[in-house]
C-alpha cells in the first residue's frame, strides 16, 4: 500500500497533479483494496461499488496522522477538557429531565418491557438518548462511510476503523438504513444512542419487530440496543450506579482508583456518610464499591458500583457517566447533587499530559499519556503530593505541574 501511495505522488509530480489530488489517488486505491474483506464480510460487490464510487478523505477530521503535516489531535471532547460544573450544567439537567419524563410516559410500554427482560432502569436508557443525541433532536454533522474510510486510512487506529468501514457497508448493503441518513460523529458513532458499526452488530436489537435493526429511526430498538449493549458489558440489575457521599475530613484521595474496592458498609465504617440522610439497606451495604472524586478533595464524593463502570464502556468519561447517572436519578426526583461542584479550573490538554509524563519518569503513573485527568492521574497525582510534602488534593493545577518539572 505505501508503494502505490508512492507511484500516485510519482504520477502527481509527472502529470502535474495538485498534492491533494495525489493523496486522493492513493486513498481510491486504498479503499479499492478493501473490496476482497468486504466480500469475505459479506458485502455485495453492488454495495461496494455503489457506497465507495467518488469517495473522497476528510482530512479536517480530528485524531489524523497526515504525512508532511502535524499530527491532528483527537477533538477537545467536553467530556475530557472541561470541568465537572460546565459538563454537567444544572440548566441542561433540568431540561432534559423534563423531557425525560415526558418520554417515560410516552414509551411506556416498550420501556417496560425492556427493563423487565434486561435489568436496566428506562431511565438509565433515557439519560444515554438523551447526552448522546438530545433525544434525536441533534443532527450527527458527518457522513459515516467517508469518516470511517478516512479513519481507516489515516486515523491512529487504523485497524480498527477498517472494520468499522466494513461493517458500514455491510449496514447499508442491508438496507437498515440508507446513506444519507446514517450520519455519525467524527468519531464514527451513529444512531440515536451512538453505536460504532461493530457494536450495532453485537448489541442491536429488532425490539419493535419489523425485520430490522433500526437506531436511526425507531425509538424502541435505539432504546433496547443501548440497554442490551449494558447487559453484554455486565449490568447488574438491581444495583446503583453510584452513591453521592460525604467524605471524612481526611480523606486519602489517592485512595479513587478502581482497584480500590471496598463494601459499601466498610466504606461506612470508615467515616462516609451518605448525603441527605440516605439509609442504604443491607444488600445496597453489602455491594462492594470505589471511591470517586472527580474534582479531587472539592466538590462532590461518590461510592461507585459495579454499574457505573459498565456505564463508563459506553464512554470511557467519568463525566459523561456522572451526567448519565444523574440525568437518570432527575426524572424521578427534582434534587441536585447535595454538596456543589467547585469553580475549579482544568488544565490544557498538552499540560496534563506533562504532568503525565513527569509521574511516569518518577514512578508513580503507569498509565497512557493521554491528557485526560481521569481516576489513575488523580490518585497518582496525590501521590506526588505526599512525597512532595504539598498539600493533598488530587487535582491538578499549575502549581503542582511547576513542581513535578522541577522535581525532574
Amino acid at each position: 500500500m505505501m508503494r502505490r501511495a508512492l507511484i500516485a505522488a510519482v504520477i502527481a509530480v509527472t502529470c502535474g497533479w495538485s498534492p491533494a489530488r495525489a493523496a486522493d489517488a492513493a486513498f481510491t486505491q486504498f479503499v479499492a483494496s478493501l473490496w476482497p474483506e468486504a466480500h469475505a464480510a459479506g458485502v455485495s460487490r453492488a454495495t461496494f461499488d455503489e457506497q465507495t464510487r467518488g469517495l473522497e478523505p476528510d482530512y479536517k477530521l480530528p485524531d489524523l496522522i497526515l504525512p508532511g503535516r502535524p499530527a491532528t489531535g483527537a477533538a477537545a471532547q467536553a467530556e475530557f477538557v472541561q470541568v465537572p460544573a460546565d459538563y454537567i450544567k444544572e440548566a441542561s439537567i433540568a431540561r432534559l429531565a423534563g423531557e425525560g419524563q415526558r418520554l417515560l410516559q410516552k414509551y411506556r410500554a416498550a420501556l417496560t418491557e425492556i427493563e423487565k427482560s434486561s435489568g436496566v432502569p428506562a431511565t438509565i436508557m433515557l439519560a444515554i438518548w438523551g447526552r448522546e443525541t438530545d433525544y434525536g433532536r441533534y443532527t450527527l454533522p458527518y457522513d459515516l462511510v467517508r469518516v470511517l474510510a478516512t479513519q481507516a486510512y489515516v486515523g491512529r487506529r487504523k485497524d480498527t476503523y477498517r472494520n468499522e468501514f466494513i461493517l458500514s457497508l455491510k449496514i447499508l448493503g442491508e438496507g437498515a438504513v440508507t446513506r444519507k441518513e446514517m450520519r455519525s460523529s467524527w468519531a464514527g458513532a451513529t444512531g440515536l444512542t451512538q453505536f460504532l458499526p461493530s457494536e450495532y452488530y453485537k448489541h442491536g436489537v429488532d425490539f419493535d419487530g419489523d425485520g430490522r435493526v433500526d437506531i436511526w429511526h425507531s425509538v424502541p430498538d435505539a432504546l433496547a440496543s443501548a440497554a442490551q449493549q449494558l447487559v453484554n458489558k455486565g449490568w447488574q440489575s438491581g444495583v446503583r450506579w453510584a452513591y453521592e457521599v460525604q467524605a471524612p475530613a481526611k480523606i486519602d484521595c489517592t485512595l479513587g482508583v478502581p482497584e480500590v474496592t471496598k463494601p459499601i458498609s466498610q466504606w461506612l465504617r470508615d467515616g462516609f456518610v451518605p448525603v441527605r440522610g440516605q439509609k442504604l439497606s443491607a444488600t445496597e451495604q453489602a455491594q462492594p464499591a470505589s471511591l470517586l472524586q472527580p474534582e479531587g478533595i472539592y466538590g462532590p464524593s461518590f461510592l461507585t458500583t459495579k454499574n457505573y463502570f459498565v456505564i463508563k464502556e459506553y464512554n470511557f468519561s467519568d463525566l459523561y457517566v456522572l451526567f448519565v447517572g444523574h440525568l437518570s436519578d432527575r426524572m424521578t426526583s427534582p434534587q441536585a447533587f447535595a454538596t456543589p461542584w467547585s469553580a475549579s479550573k482544568q488544565l490544557r490538554t498538552k499540560d496534563v499530559e506533562a504532568m503525565q509524563r513527569g509521574l511516569t519518569q518518577i514512578g508513580l503513573y503507569k498509565d497512557k499519556i493521554d491528557g485526560k485527568a481521569g481516576m489513575l492521574t488523580r490518585s497518582a497525582l496525590g501521590a506526588y503530593q505526599k512525597s512532595a510534602g504539598l498539600k493533598v488534593d488530587c487535582w491538578p493545577s499549575e502549581e503542582v505541574l511547576r513542581s513535578i518539572q522541577t522535581a525532574r
